[in-house]
C-alpha cells in the first residue's frame, strides 16, 4: 500500500509540473497557431481571386441626405442598380444581375449604391427621417453585394424585432451599412486592421451624414459583428452614437473600453457555440506584421457592458426568438435595465 501511495503521489507532482510548463509555452503556442493561420491564409488559393471585375456605373451624384429628400436619393440609387444589373447582365454574370435587380426594386430603400467591384450599399429598413431610434449594422469579413442577402436578413430581423417589442408610437429604423470591402475569410486581410483602417473614415462620415437626417432627440446604436467590431473600433472615438455593440469580435485591436474613446455605452456579447471564441485574443507581430486584435471584449479586462447571446453560433446573433436579438433590440431601444447580463 505505501508504494501504491508513493507512486500516486509522484504521478500528481509530475502531473503539476506538465500543467506550469504548459502554462509557460502557452504563449508560444498561441503565437504558433497565428503563424500557422497566416501561412494558411497566404498559400490557400482564393476562388474570388480570379473573378473578372464586374462593370458597373459610377454612383449618383446626390444631395446631402435630409429627411425632405430621402426619397429622392432612394430613387436615384434605384435606377443606379438597375443599370447595373443591365450591365452585369451584358458581361454575363448572372449571379450579380440579379442581386443588383433585387436592390433596385421600388420597395428598397438604398441610401448609398456602388456596383463595382466587391460592390458598397446602404439600405435602410423604416422611416428613417421619423425615427426615435436607429441602429446601425456594419458587417464582417465575405460581405459583399454577392452575399448581400445574408447581411440584409440580419437587418430585416432587428427591425422586426424592434417592431415587435418598441412601445406604442416608437419609431425606429435599421440602416444596413455595406460601406467598406470587407475581407475574405481566409486571407492576411482578416488578421490585420488594414481594411479597418481604411473603413473607419467612411464609417465617419456616415454617421456625420446620417445624424444630418435624424432629429436631434433620435439615438443611434452601433452594432457590429466579427470583423465589423474592428471597423467600429477604428472609428469609435470620433462617432456620435449612443451606444456600440460589439459582437462575435475576435477583438477591436485595443486592450480596453476606455481606449476607445468613445462616450457611447460599449456592449459585448458572444454565443456559446461561437468559433471565435477559440481565436487566441493576442495581438503579435509576424512576418513583420501585426496580426491579432488583442483583449477579448467579453472579458473582465476590456471592460464591455457584457450582455448574454445565448446558445447560438457565429451567425446566429440575429436568430428570431433568440437571447441575443432579444437584448440586441433592448439595447437599441434604450432599455439598458432590462438587458440580460452574461
Amino acid at each position: 500500500m505505501g508504494s501504491s501511495w508513493r507512486g500516486r503521489r509522484e504521478r500528481r507532482r509530475r502531473d503539476a509540473r506538465q500543467d506550469r510548463a504548459d502554462d509557460r509555452r502557452s504563449p508560444r503556442w498561441r503565437r504558433a497557431l497565428l503563424a500557422t493561420v497566416i501561412t494558411a491564409a497566404v498559400v490557400v488559393p482564393l476562388s474570388a481571386a480570379a473573378r473578372p471585375e464586374i462593370p458597373a456605373p459610377l454612383p449618383a451624384t446626390l444631395p446631402k441626405p435630409t429627411a425632405a429628400n430621402l426619397d429622392e436619393i432612394y430613387a436615384a440609387n434605384s435606377a443606379v442598380a438597375a443599370e447595373a444589373a443591365r450591365m452585369a447582365a451584358a458581361h454575363g454574370d448572372s449571379h450579380r444581375a440579379a442581386a443588383d435587380r433585387e436592390l433596385a426594386a421600388p420597395n428598397r430603400h438604398l441610401l448609398t449604391f456602388d456596383g463595382r467591384g466587391p460592390g458598397r450599399v446602404t439600405e435602410v429598413f423604416g422611416d428613417l427621417g421619423r425615427a426615435d431610434h436607429v441602429a446601425v449594422l456594419v458587417p464582417g469579413s465575405d460581405t459583399s453585394l454577392d452575399t448581400y442577402d445574408r447581411f440584409r436578413a440580419t437587418a430585416a430581423s432587428l427591425r422586426r424585432q424592434l417592431t415587435g417589442t418598441a412601445p406604442h408610437g416608437t419609431r425606429t429604423a435599421v440602416v444596413a451599412w455595406l460601406g467598406y470591402r470587407t475581407p475574405d475569410t481566409v486571407s492576411t486581410t482578416v488578421l490585420t486592421t488594414g481594411r479597418a483602417d481604411e473603413a473607419a473614415p467612411d464609417l465617419r462620415a456616415f454617421i456625420g451624414r446620417l445624424r444630418g437626417v435624424l432629429a436631434g432627440a433620435t439615438t443611434v446604436s452601433l452594432v457590429c459583428h466579427s470583423y465589423g467590431t474592428v471597423v467600429c473600433a477604428r472609428a469609435a472615438a470620433h462617432l456620435d452614437i449612443d451606444d456600440l455593440a460589439l459582437i462575435g469580435s475576435p477583438g477591436t485591436g485595443t486592450g480596453t473600453a476606455s481606449a476607445l474613446h468613445t462616450p457611447a455605452r460599449v456592449w459585448a456579447a458572444r454565443g456559446k457555440d461561437d468559433w471565435v471564441g477559440e481565436v487566441p485574443h493576442v495581438r503579435s507581430d509576424l512576418f513583420g506584421v501585426t496580426v491579432g486584435f488583442g483583449t477579448d471584449p467579453v472579458s473582465p479586462a476590456f471592460g464591455a457592458r457584457v450582455f448574454a447571446a445565448g446558445k447560438g453560433g457565429h451567425s446566429d446573433y440575429f436568430s428570431p426568438g433568440s437571447v441575443s436579438l432579444t437584448n440586441l433590440a433592448r439595447i437599441v431601444l434604450g432599455d439598458t435595465t432590462e438587458v440580460t447580463r452574461a
